[in-house]
C-alpha cells in the first residue's frame, strides 16, 4: 500500500513522485534505503534510470552484491517502483 506523504516541495514536481515512489518501493521489497532530495538529484546525473540504481547499489549497498545479483535487484526495484510511480499520477492524467 502507499502509506507514504509526498513531499510537498514546489521545484521538479515529477521528479518528487519518482523520489517518493522509489521510497516507497524500497519499503515494499524491505530495502531500509530512503533517498533523500540530494541523493536522488545527485543520481539523476545519471539519464538512465536502471544506472541510477545499479550506481547506488555499488556506491552504498555493495554488500548486497555478493549475495543478489545486480540485475534481480535492479528489475525488482524498478518493477516496484513503476507500480508505485503509476499509483502515485493515476489522478492526475
Amino acid at each position: 500500500m502507499l502509506n507514504t506523504t509526498l513531499d510537498q516541495r514546489p521545484a521538479d514536481h515529477a521528479g518528487e513522485i519518482e523520489r517518493n515512489a522509489y521510497n516507497v518501493a524500497f519499503t515494499e521489497l524491505g530495502l531500509p534505503w530512503y533517498w533523500d532530495i540530494g541523493t536522488h538529484r545527485d543520481l539523476q546525473a545519471n539519464a538512465e534510470e536502471r544506472e541510477r540504481v545499479r550506481i547506488y547499489l555499488e556506491t552504498q549497498q555493495a554488500h548486497l552484491l555478493k549475495a543478489y545479483e545486480a540485475d534481480f535487484l535492479i528489475n525488482a526495484i524498478q518493477t516496484t517502483k513503476a507500480r508505485c510511480y503509476n499509483a502515485m499520477t493515476a489522478g492526475s492524467a
